[in-house]
């Protein structure tokens, strides 16, 4: 997203995460940029049960935690590393200041943000008012029309609980699911891997 060599020429420091690792918890203040160089994270919410529901998962040349910076307000969600994970963090006023000084940065930092809250949207409604199958498919589309080629099949990068998290669905509901939409035709199992 921001190139690395404005992000250390603005004070960035280069951080090493194990797998598992809380990079940090919702209700902390927000004050740092973070952009993945290598590895995964993901944010998520915990409710009283337990059960996770993923708000976004994370990989190398993204940044994650945004918004709340532009607020100076908590984070809404916890971010917790997937693997081992590279990470680059920026102080907020650092990123301001980069953001400034750099007019094209910043257009980019703001259509990314606007692509997300556009992501959010469609979840959102997906969640409120269709049943898992159209829910299923509406991810693995949206995943496709980001990241891959329309006119060609694309290999989900997900797994069924991944799906669960995103989703807001048990991984049981998942499972089933997927199984049933490989039957009437709309997506491939290969070893596991789900393509449409």
């Amino acid at each position: 997203m921001i190139p690395l060599t404005l992000l250390k020429q603005y004070g960035a420091t280069k951080r090493e995460i194990s797998a598992q690792t809380v990079i940090f918890l919702e209700g902390d203040t927000a004050h740092t940029y973070f952009q993945i160089v290598s590895g995964n994270v993901k944010m998520f919410n915990t409710n009283l049960d337990g059960k996770e529901f993923v708000q976004g998962m994370f990989e190398a040349g993204q940044s994650f935690g945004e918004p709340p910076l532009f607020q100076s307000s908590d984070y809404p969600a916890s971010a917790q590393a997937m693997s081992n994970t590279t990470l680059y963090a920026l102080p907020k006023d650092q990123l301001f200041k980069l953001l400034k000084d750099h007019f094209d940065v910043h257009l980019a930092f703001t259509a990314m943000l606007t692509k997300r809250l556009m992501y959010k949207s469609m979840i959102l409604r997906e969640i409120s008012s269709h049943d898992a199958k159209h829910r299923i498919l509406t991810l693995i589309d949206h995943l496709k029309s980001e990241y891959g080629q329309p006119s060609e099949k694309m290999e989900v990068n997900l797994t069924r609980q991944q799906i669960s998290e995103l989703l807001g669905i048990r991984v049981e509901t998942v499972i089933r699911t997927v199984k049933q939409l490989e039957k009437e035709g709309e997506i491939e199992i290969k070893e596991r891997k789900i393509l449409r």
